[in-house]
């Protein structure tokens, strides 16, 4: 199944008012109906630790000055209140078909522009709960992957993966860039990469024992706006009971078919009994902001499609290629990571932005 986009509006500048009401707009798509009062989790884990539930848990007292950087960061420039690109592909594959297809070559090509451009693959797990622990002036990166399609993963009959497939070439990029981790996150529907059972559950281990994720996109990838509460419920929980077969672990993301919410999104963040996750992605058209940013909302996280400056669906400015380039031309509005992934610095300039729960771990220059 491939994922169908909307146009987005035009860009804007992260800190004008104009850009939040864009950003709020799509990253809300089809979730007027949200419960008043519907808040976001009661608080944050601190940097670099895993949440206990997708709830967060209790914050520190904040202090009433924000600690001083040390200067290995401030000569950085370290700014981890900056944007994170999080790029969202779907099929992958030697010959491109249809338009969001990328092909081998160009899912190479891009890897390595952001090996060599200073980025450091993390999970979309490990983004939503703040575990960013990549080196002191490099920039973290999500590479996520749609619909679980053969071109993503497969191995060969040494157990090694695929040389064609995405894994493949993330594992080549790795190795030709000491530093580029060989990480990503799998958002899976139920025809799990063109396997057989036995293949798909020995092709899942593989994957989380090598340290990617494997996240949830419900069993048959439907537009969640049309399905009642249950049929919601069954689409995301029946997903959930594959992966927990397969792995012996639940899900900790999940990403919204064709990025639309349902009726009420509260029925896909949590099941009780089923599933609970931390974030939720959508098919946005702008790199996400921090998850230290007073701004962020896990439930509603945009992504960036990966293609060129083409013009179909307004790529010249709103797909990876143009975001990467506007990224290199404004780096002080980049994550740029302090090295220490118990900390969160920034310019004390910032400081407005910065969410109340991460106070006592803030450091300023």
């Amino acid at each position: 199944m491939i994922l169908g986009l909307t146009l987005p509006g035009e860009r804007r500048g992260r800190d004008k008012d104009a850009d939040a009401a864009q950003a709020a707009a799509t990253a809300r798509a089809a979730r007027d109906d949200r419960p008043a009062g519907k808040a976001a989790p009661s608080g944050p884990p601190a940097p670099g630790r895993a949440a206990a539930s997708p709830s967060g848990s209790a914050s520190p007292p904040a202090p009433v000055k924000l600690a001083a950087a040390t200067p290995a960061a401030a000569q950085v420039k370290a700014d981890e209140l900056g944007q994170i690109p999080v790029l969202m592909y779907h099929r992958i594959m030697v010959k491109p078909q249809q338009s969001l297809d990328r092909s081998t070559t160009e899912l190479y090509d891009e890897l390595t522009r952001l090996a060599k451009d200073g980025y450091v693959p993390i999970t979309a797990a490990q983004f939503v709960s703040g575990r960013i622990d990549v080196p002191a002036g490099k920039h973290p990166v999500v590479l996520t992957f749609d619909d679980s399609t053969p071109g993503h993963f497969g191995l060969d009959a040494q157990g090694n993966p695929k040389p064609d497939t995405a894994v493949g070439v993330i594992e080549r990029v790795a190795h030709e860039n000491p530093g580029f981790r060989p990480v990503a996150t799998f958002y899976l529907n139920k025809d799990l990469f063109g396997m057989d059972e036995l293949q798909a559950a020995a092709g899942l281990k593989w994957l989380v024992q090598h340290g990617y994720e494997v996240a949830n996109h419900t069993m048959s990838h439907p537009d969640l706006s049309h399905l009642t509460k249950d049929q919601v419920h069954k689409e995301i929980s029946g997903m959930e009971d594959e992966i927990v077969k397969m792995t012996g672990a639940h899900t900790t993301t999940f990403a919204y078919p064709f990025g639309v919410a349902p009726h009420k999104p509260a029925w896909a963040e949590k099941l009780d009994g089923s599933y609970a996750f931390q974030g939720i992605f959508l098919a946005g058209w702008r790199p996400s902001v921090s998850p230290f940013d007073g701004k962020f909302d896990r439930w509603a996280i945009d992504r960036v499609r990966s293609e060129g400056k083409v013009k179909e669906d307004d790529c010249k400015q709103f797909c990876s290629t143009a975001w990467l380039d506007y990224l290199d031309k404004h780096p002080d509005e980049r994550y740029t990571s302090d090295g220490d992934p118990n900390t969160v610095t920034f310019p004390n300039v910032l400081e407005d932005r910065l969410a109340k729960p991460y106070r006592a771990w803030a450091r300023v220059y």
